[in-house]
Parts: C-alpha cells; structure tokens; sequence
C-alpha cells in the first residue's frame, strides 16, 4: 500500500507492522524457542553448501555386514562416496578413524547437534583423519578439499 505521498509505508502498513512486533515480542515472552532449536536451525542452515557434493551411503556395516557370533563392541564401518572420492570412516567407542580416497589433504568438520561445538580434523597428504571424540546422536562429515567440498549423508551415531 502506498502512502499519502505515493511511497510505500502509509498508516495501515506502519499499523500492521508495529501489531507484527508486538506479537513477536509477546510470543518470545510467553511461549519462547527453546535455545537448542534455535542453535538446530542455525546449525541446519550452515550446512547449506550450494556447491557441495552430497557423498551417499555405500556401506554400513550395522546394515551390509555379516553378524560374527561372540562379538560384540565392534567399530561401525562407514563407506560414502561421491563420485572419484571414496570416503572411510571407522566409528569406535574412543573415536573417529577415516581417510579419504584419493589420498588427499583435506580439512573435515563432524557435523551434528546443538551441542558440537569441535574442532575440524585435517586429514594429512595420504588422506587419514582421527577424532579423539565419537560422534553422538545425528551426524555427517563435511571435507573441504582443494578442489570441492563434499557433505555426507546424516546418520545416527
């Protein structure tokens, strides 16, 4: 709507505007976000890499691996690939253990909850990563390399 001088911003669009915050302000006071959603979101909307490759799940080995009776604690085998690049990734009670293929340098971030707040490991020129700490909950890798960066799949830990 335009004002009285032929400007967007007359009464009526400054009336709604000030009713919007105010019920914006109620809201936030009588039924606020809950700060690990909003943490969430934010940490939802920093994965939007729109040059991102996704690497999809080739192997799990909750899902494709044979059971062998009497053991038990054995580390989670990973597999993701996005096209030439092969990503492995070993999940154990002490941590994380990956490299990825073709042997390269590249920086990987776990990607996961409100509360990850971790340091990105550097793979080294052979392409192997650790993590001290495993990942809890829902998770993915991203790998920044020279050429690309590349997303996995999420998957619980």
């Amino acid at each position: 709507m335009n004002g009285d001088d032929g400007r967007p911003g007359g009464p009526e669009e400054f009336a709604d505007g000030l009713l919007e915050e105010e019920l914006r302000q109620a809201a936030a006071v009588l039924d606020p976000v809950p700060a690990e959603l909003v943490q969430a979101a934010l940490d939802a909307f920093a994965l939007h890499d729109l040059d991102a490759r996704l690497a999809e799940l080739s192997f799990d080995s909750l899902v494709d691996a044979l059971p062998v009776r009497g053991v038990t604690g054995a580390p989670r085998m990973l597999t993701f690939r996005a096209g030439e690049v092969t990503v492995d990734v070993e999940v154990t009670e002490d941590g994380l253990i990956g490299q990825v293929l073709p042997p390269q340098p590249a920086r990987v971030e776990i990607l996961g909850g409100p509360q990850t707040t971790r340091a990105p490991l550097i793979a080294d020129p052979l392409g192997r990563f650790t993590g001290t700490t495993p990942p809890s909950g829902p998770f993915a890798l991203r790998l920044r390399t020279d050429a690309e960066v590349i997303v996995t799949e999420w998957l619980r830990a």
